[in-house]
């Protein structure tokens, strides 16, 4: 049978699909179409096999199913490997025009059967698919699929991490009045009359146990795009579906396969075909829901594995406990991006299940849509809404332990935080305690060589030729030596008050430059330190400063108690006060007390 000119037009410049569709309203755009196409010859190196770069002979594959043929076959499917072997299947041939050797003409030796599943797919979500871009786009054009499907392909392809995993959508046309020029083509069993829709949907697969840890297992978010197109006159149905792996192919040969139910391999009539369409859906819709469970499941434990000491282990001395690194907020991060990408992709599976129902719900009350169709499978129609919303509480259920998980994530990471936090003022304190050990061994250093600088200073002195108590010359000294008398009470009478010279100027010098006493300026300090000089004769006990030496800022006057009666020197202060100054180089830390956490 010979297509329409406008169809024919189509195919033999499949090449340039979606450009050479024919037009089928308002629906596509000669901008979009460009778009689409720019975007698909971007990506034809990394979606589709290339000659010359892969080996088409060997890779290429598409697996096609077709129920209840033109020919009167219930079943007849065939992975097809070859260009030439798909041109064949689809029953194209083409014909020189006997007056015009120039021109061919397209011609078709297969009507359609009454429902085609087309899966075009990877061997991992990953790779390239195993078509070329000629054979897939002649697909693409023969059954005059919309031009949005290319949105949702382009997904696929060779790729080192996943991409577009956030995208999702669900796109309809529908043309249930009067078709469109080149659209009807009753030979074919195609009335132009359709719906068509397309949509995208996740599922989560388990890939390797790790006995090592239970964080190094692997999980993996896949995609499939569905194409689905029904003609409601002659209850002609279209699927192609994208995937990596067979997983799909395989769950729709068990649908249809012997195994299957009666009514979902049946397509004696437009009822029947529709019938078969929602089982698909169904179908297609539990796939996306299997195994959210243990995903988030298994990420609940991964947490409980990575920061459950954060919560659970006592801190403190005597408490075994994890030191936390850096590294750890790292990787609760990882692990809340990880549950972020969970509730998005579920929340996206629900909308898109919600606008499946949606859009079943609006089709059957149209005016156009024909009322036989409508009244035979009300019933069922019925129960496919009611999965449906099965499916979606479902998944709602797993959005909000999803979002529990990722609050939880973001509590731990805080608590990490204080943590880290904590082990670095545990690492200060005890810095701090170390410092003040060495300060005060250094004072201890300092004071003793406040002792002996003066004595060291005289006794070197003396050494000199300046004074000279012996006889220096050693014929005449005694071997047995000599002492003199003179020259102790000398050292002695330079040396003592030379000390406490020293000491009376380190104490003051100390209480001048005391930082402890606030704001006061060193002048302020000065005055206060001579008016407690002067004070020291009067009384034992505590002195106030008059009120025109006051200074309210000087906390070192007030309460001082100076005790001298008990002293030879009574006029000096006592130097061991300085000594036992509570008011230490570092702040003193006391032990504190064990803490949970």
């Amino acid at each position: 049978m010979t297509l329409p000119l406008e169809l024919q037009t189509s195919y033999l410049n499949s090449i340039d699909y979606p450009e050479n569709l024919v037009p089928s309203g308002t629906a596509t755009y000669r901008s979009k179409l460009i778009s689409y196409k720019k975007h698909f010859d971007d990506a034809e190196s990394d979606l589709c096999l290339v000659h010359g770069e892969d080996d088409v002979d060997d890779i290429f594959e598409i697996p096609m199913i077709d129920l209840e043929t033109g020919d009167g076959k219930a079943l007849d499917k065939r992975n097809i490997h070859s260009p030439s072997k798909l041109t064949q299947w689809l029953g194209v041939e083409f014909v020189v025009d006997p007056t015009d050797p120039n021109t061919q003409h397209v011609i078709a030796r297969k009507r359609d059967p009454k429902c085609r599943f087309i899966y075009f797919y990877g061997q991992n979500s990953r790779d390239k698919l195993k078509t070329t871009r000629s054979s897939l786009t002649q697909i693409l054009t023969y059954h005059q699929v919309m031009p949005v499907y290319m949105d949702f392909m382009l997904v696929f392809g060779a790729q080192s991490d996943a991409k577009d995993l956030r995208f999702s959508g669900f796109r309809e046309q529908i043309l249930l009045k009067t078709p469109p020029s080149g659209q009807s083509i009753p030979a074919l069993g195609r009335s132009g009359r359709t719906f068509q829709l397309c949509y995208n949907l996740k599922g989560v697969q388990f890939k390797k146990q790790s006995n090592e840890n239970i964080k190094l297992s692997e999980w993996s978010i896949r995609q499939t795009a569905v194409y689905h197109k029904f003609d409601v006159e002659y209850g002609t149905t279209l699927w192609i579906v994208t995937k990596g792996g067979e997983d799909i192919l395989n769950r729709y040969k068990e649908l249809t396969g012997a195994n299957g139910r009666p009514e979902d391999r049946t397509f004696c009539d437009p009822a029947s075909c529709f019938r078969s369409t929602l089982s698909t859906h169904l179908l297609l819709s539990h796939w996306s829901t299997e195994d959210w469970r243990w995903y988030i499941r298994w990420l609940e434990e991964v947490l409980d594995h990575e920061s459950g000491m954060a919560v659970d282990g006592l801190r403190g001395e005597g408490y075994a406990h994890k030191e936390y690194k850096p590294y750890h907020i790292q990787d609760l991060q990882h692990w809340q991006d990880k549950a972020n990408e969970a509730v998005m992709v579920l929340e996206s599976n629900a909308e898109i299940l919600k606008a499946i129902r949606k859009f079943y719900l609006d089709l059957v009350i149209r005016k156009d849509f024909p009322d036989a169709l409508k009244s035979a499978c009300e019933e069922d129609l019925a129960v496919f809404f009611s999965q449906l919303d099965e499916i979606i509480n479902d998944f709602r259920m797993q959005i909000a332990r999803a979002k529990l998980l990722v609050h939880i994530i973001s509590d731990r990471k805080e608590l990490v935080l204080q943590h880290l936090q904590g082990q670095a003022a545990e690492r200060t304190e005890q810095l701090n305690r170390n410092l003040e050990r060495e300060a005060i061994v250094m004072r201890i250093i300092t004071i003793v060589t406040l002792l002996y600088l003066p004595a060291t200073f005289v006794s070197t002195f003396f050494s000199t030729d300046v004074v000279k108590y012996q006889d220096q010359d050693e014929t005449n000294a005694d071997p047995n030596g000599s002492f003199s008398a003179l020259a102790l009470k000398r050292w002695l009478q330079v040396t003592l008050p030379l000390t406490a010279l020293t000491l009376f100027g380190a104490w003051s010098t100390y209480q001048i430059y005391d930082t402890s006493s606030g704001t006061s300026t060193i002048v302020v300090r000065a005055k206060s330190t001579i008016y407690r000089l002067k004070s020291y004769g009067s009384t034992p006990h505590t002195r106030t400063p008059p009120q025109d030496q006051y200074d309210p800022h000087d906390t070192s006057i007030c309460g001082s108690t100076w005790w001298y009666s008990r002293r030879p020197f009574k006029f000096v202060p006592d130097p061991l006060r300085w000594l036992r100054s509570s008011r230490s180089t570092l702040p003193l830390h006391g032990s504190s007390q064990t803490k949970n956490g």
